[in-house]
């Protein structure tokens, strides 16, 4: 390139840099309960211009809405089965859900008041989560692993539900893990499907 342009793949590659910064910025951000995060501070925590940050966010509503979404894209691609413990590979997603709700807590209060609890990133985003454990909780369930009584529906309302609940994790780790136990099917045992 004589002319001392840049090309167009180099210019989107840096875009998408900022970008990952930008949300990896703001993920950070957002899991300090105690500090007050304005736009401004994700700029200076990711270490780009406000011009930079508003050309990828437009505002904090897009911004929260994006940080979700990847959130839920990880949750999504962790949901990979395990034919010799499908009941392992369920509780282990699990786990991992409910790690993600307390962090994220701060993110999904405030997209809720910026968004529509019934729009498309809320519901659209459970249901691809939903989606993804499915043939999880299924194969636990045919595997005589987990309670065949259950749906999925009501394990992420059980897990939000003790998610909501004011404390620490040390406070809340126990109560998940009696949720957790009552899921497993005890050897012996017939529940009805």
């Amino acid at each position: 390139m004589a002319s001392g342009k840049t090309s167009f793949p180099t210019r989107r590659a840096a875009a998408e840099r900022n970008r990952d910064k930008i949300l990896a910025a703001a993920r950070d951000a957002f899991t300090d309960h105690a500090a007050e995060i304005s736009m401004a501070e994700v700029a200076r925590r990711a270490g780009v211009g406000m011009a930079t940050l508003y050309r990828n966010f437009p505002g904090r509503p897009e911004l929260l809405e994006a940080l979700y979404t990847d959130e839920v894209d990880a949750l999504c691609e962790a949901a990979v089965a395990d034919d010799a413990q499908p009941g392992e590979a369920l509780i282990g997603w699990l786990r991992r859900l409910f790690a993600f709700i307390p962090n994220k807590r701060l993110i999904v209060s405030e997209l809720l008041e910026h968004t529509d609890p019934a729009g498309p990133v809320i519901r659209g985003n459970r249901t691809r989560a939903l989606d993804a454990a499915r043939p999880l909780l299924t194969a636990a369930q045919d595997a005589d692993e987990i309670r065949g009584d259950v749906t999925l529906e009501q394990i992420f309302d059980g897990i939000a539900a003790i998610a909501k609940i004011q404390g620490e994790a040390a406070y809340l780790a126990p109560l998940f893990a009696t949720l957790l136990d009552g899921l497993r099917l005890p050897p012996g045992a017939e529940l009805p499907r």
